[in-house]
């Protein structure tokens, strides 16, 4: 434990959700027998509902229209396509104050947190469930799948999506429309702005350490 990360980021462009999964299995490996460093994967994937155990248990499913696809990852429904970052942390997780999974979710928290308030919007966490909201609206979703303490899957953060497609899914005792994104709330944002922001702000809450590009 040295108290600090190295982290190299990726920009991936537009990925199948497949193609991702098959890349984040095979960097968690490699990360787990220390041959790489820790990993950021940046990307974007066409339309896909992602449906975790919680939405299985209960028995939820995506309305027909919707592609989908089972995951492992923690968590129930979480809508995939244009207009959304996507950020998959492929980290060991050993640093201080990172002992359980319950802190690792509140350091990506806090995280998104401080990025989105660099862009002049108030957001915060909420009881009803794990991501961060603005206003009543849930914006970010937040999934880990652990092993050996090191994750994969991660977080998305919803911009400019397309008309009613991440509203009219609900799912884990969330209404429809209460999952949005920052444009339906009145924010303009730049991507690449906010992509800047979430890079300087990965410093000061995640890795205390330096980005390898």
């Amino acid at each position: 434990m040295t108290g600090e990360r190295f982290v190299d980021i990726r920009f991936e462009g537009v990925v199948e959700y497949q193609t991702a999964l098959a890349q984040m299995k095979e960097l968690q490996m490699l990360r787990i027998e220390d041959r790489i460093h820790d990993t950021l994967l940046l990307l974007e994937h066409p339309e896909i509902v992602t449906v975790g155990p919680r939405a299985r248990n209960d028995g939820i499913t995506p309305p027909p229209t919707y592609p989908a696809f089972p995951v492992d990852r923690g968590g129930g429904l979480t809508w995939h396509g244009p207009g959304q970052i996507v950020c998959y942390p492929i980290f060991k997780w050993d640093l201080p104050g990172e002992d359980s999974v319950t802190a690792i979710i509140s350091k990506l928290e806090d995280w998104v947190i401080r990025t989105l308030a660099d862009l002049g919007i108030p957001a915060r966490k909420d009881g009803r469930m794990q991501g961060v909201w603005v206003g009543d609206n849930k914006v970010c979703s937040i999934g880990l799948s652990f092993l050996r303490w090191t994750s994969r899957h991660g977080l998305t953060i919803n911009i400019n999506t397309p008309a009613g497609r991440v509203e009219n899914l609900s799912g884990c005792g969330l209404g429809e429309a209460t999952t949005t994104c920052l444009a339906k709330l009145g924010y303009d944002v730049d991507r690449d702005y906010l992509i800047e922001s979430l890079l300087e702000n990965m410093m000061l809450c995640l890795s205390r350490g330096k980005i390898i590009k």
